[in-house]
C-alpha cells in the first residue's frame, strides 16, 4: 500500500510538471497579445525553462540522495507553488520568465527524484519498465489536459490578464501534490556515493564520452529532433493564431492535437519496431514530415477571415500541420534507445546528462529561431524553416548506423 501513495505522488508531480512545461507555447501567444513584447523577446522563455533543466539536473544528480528524495520532491513543489501565486499577482512578463526558470529547476530535481525512486518501488526490470511508461504516460495526459486548462482561463480581449489567474489552480493542485508526497513513503537512499563519482568527476566523465565519435553523431541528431519539436510545439498556438486566424482559445486546443499525436507515435512506434528495421522507418518518418509540411503549408495562404468559433469550423490545415507529431513522435526514444544500448552500463548516467543539455539545449535554439523568423519574415517560412533540420537529420542517422553497426562488432570480438 505504501508503495501505491509514492507511485500516485511521483504521477501527480509529473502530471503538474507536464502542464507547467508544455504550456510555453500557450504562454508565449498570452505574451505577445497581453504584454505587448515581440515574438523574439516572447520566444526567450523556453530558454528559461530549458537552460535551467539542464544545469540544475547535471548539479543536483549526485546530491538530491544524500538529502532524501522526500525533501528535495517537497523543496521543488514549493518553489512552483510559491512562483504560481506570485506570478498573476505580479502580473508582468518578466514574472514569467521568474516563473518558468522556478519551473525548470523544480522540474530537474523532480525528474531525478522520480527515476530513482522508480527503482525503490519495483523489484524486476518489467516492472520497472512498466511503471517508467506509466509514469511517462501521465505526463502526456497531463500535456494534453494543459492545453484546455489553460484556455478555459482565455477570453475574448486578448489584452486582459485575466488569464493568469490559472496559476492559482495551478498553486492549488501543486499544494495537493505536496500533500500526497508528504504523506509518501519514500525512504532515504541507503546507498553510498563513491568519491569517485563526485560532481567533478561526473562532469568530466560526461565530456569525455563526447569524445566517441558514436556519441557525438548522436547528440548532433538528437539536438536536431528536439529543435523541430520545440519550434513547432512551441509556436502552433501562435501559428494558429496569427496566420490561420483562429481565435484564441481555438489556437490552444488545436494545438493540443500536436501533443496526441506524438502520444499515439509513440505508441504505434512501439508496435511497429518490432517488424520494421528503426533506421528505415525513421527514414520513412522524415520523409513524411517534410512532405507534410510542403502540403499543408500552402494551404495557409490568404485563408479568410472568417468567423471561426470552435474546433469544428476551423480551417484543414489547423487540423493537418499538428499532425506531424505522428511522424517525428518515434524518432528520439528510437536514437535515445539506440545510443544507451551501444554503450556499458555504467556510462549510462553520464549519458542521459548528454542527452538533458543537448535536448534542453535544442529546444531552446529551435523556439528562438523559429521566433525570430516568425517575427521578422512570417510565420510560414518559420514552419518552412523545419525542412532544414530534417535533411540533416537524415544524413546524421546514416551516420549514426554506421557507427553503431561499428561498435557493435567490435564488442562482439
Amino acid at each position: 500500500m505504501h508503495n501505491m501513495r509514492t507511485i500516485l505522488a511521483m504521477g501527480a508531480c509529473y502530471f503538474l510538471f507536464a502542464i507547467l512545461l508544455n504550456s510555453v507555447g500557450t504562454v508565449i501567444l498570452q505574451a505577445i497579445n497581453t504584454f505587448g513584447v515581440s515574438k523574439a523577446q516572447a520566444a526567450s522563455l523556453e530558454g528559461f525553462k530549458d537552460i535551467p533543466i539542464a544545469i540544475v539536473s547535471f548539479l543536483v544528480a549526485t546530491f538530491i540522495p544524500r538529502i532524501g528524495y522526500k525533501i528535495a520532491l517537497l523543496g521543488g513543489l514549493s518553489l512552483v507553488t510559491i512562483m504560481c501565486l506570485v506570478t498573476p499577482l505580479v502580473g508582468n512578463f518578466w514574472a514569467l520568465k521568474a516563473l518558468f526558470a522556478a519551473v525548470g529547476c523544480a522540474f530537474a530535481i523532480v525528474k531525478v527524484s522520480v527515476y530513482a525512486l522508480i527503482g525503490q518501488v519495483t523489484d524486476s526490470t518489467k516492472s520497472h519498465s512498466s511503471l517508467l511508461n506509466t509514469i511517462e504516460g501521465i505526463f502526456m495526459v497531463g500535456v494534453l489536459s494543459g492545453y484546455w486548462v489553460f484556455s478555459a482561463f482565455l477570453s475574448e480581449d486578448i489584452s486582459s490578464n485575466n488569464w493568469l489567474n490559472v496559476y492559482y489552480l495551478l498553486a492549488g493542485f501543486s499544494v495537493v501534490t505536496l500533500f500526497l508526497v508528504w504523506f509518501a513513503k519514500i525512504e532515504k537512499s541507503t546507498s553510498t556515493t563513491p568519491s569517485s563519482n563526485s560532481a567533478s568527476g561526473d562532469f568530466i566523465a560526461m565530456l569525455r564520452l563526447t569524445y566517441q565519435p558514436l556519441v557525438l553523431v548522436f547528440i548532433i541528431s538528437a539536438f536536431l529532433y528536439v529543435l523541430i519539436e520545440q519550434g513547432v510545439g512551441t509556436w502552433l498556438p501562435t501559428f494558429n493564431n496569427q496566420v490561420l486566424n483562429l481565435p484564441v482559445d481555438v489556437s490552444v486546443q488545436l494545438s493540443s492535437i500536436f501533443a496526441a499525436s506524438l502520444a499515439l507515435g509513440r505508441l504505434a512506434a512501439g508496435q511497429i519496431l518490432k517488424k520494421v528495421d528503426w533506421y528505415i522507418f525513421l527514414n520513412v518518418c522524415l520523409f513524411g514530415m517534410a512532405i507534410l509540411v510542403l502540403l499543408t503549408l500552402p494551404m495557409t495562404k490568404n485563408i479568410p477571415q472568417n468567423a471561426v468559433t470552435s474546433v469544428f469550423n476551423a480551417p484543414l490545415a489547423a487540423y493537418l500541420m499538428p499532425l506531424i507529431g505522428l511522424l517525428m513522435a518515434p524518432i528520439y526514444p528510437v536514437i535515445n534507445s539506440i545510443m544507451l544500448s551501444s554503450l556499458e552500463k555504467h556510462r549510462h548516467a553520464a549519458m542521459t546528462g548528454l542527452i538533458v543539455v543537448f535536448s534542453a539545449l535544442g529546444g531552446t535554439t529551435g523556439s528562438l529561431i523559429t521566433g525570430f523568423v516568425f517575427e521578422y519574415m512570417s510565420g510560414q517560412h518559420a514552419f518552412y524553416m523545419s525542412l532544414v533540420p530534417m535533411g540533416v537529420i537524415v544524413v546524421t542517422l546514416f551516420l549514426f548506423k554506421k557507427r553503431a553497426q561499428q561498435v557493435a562488432c567490435s564488442s562482439a570480438v
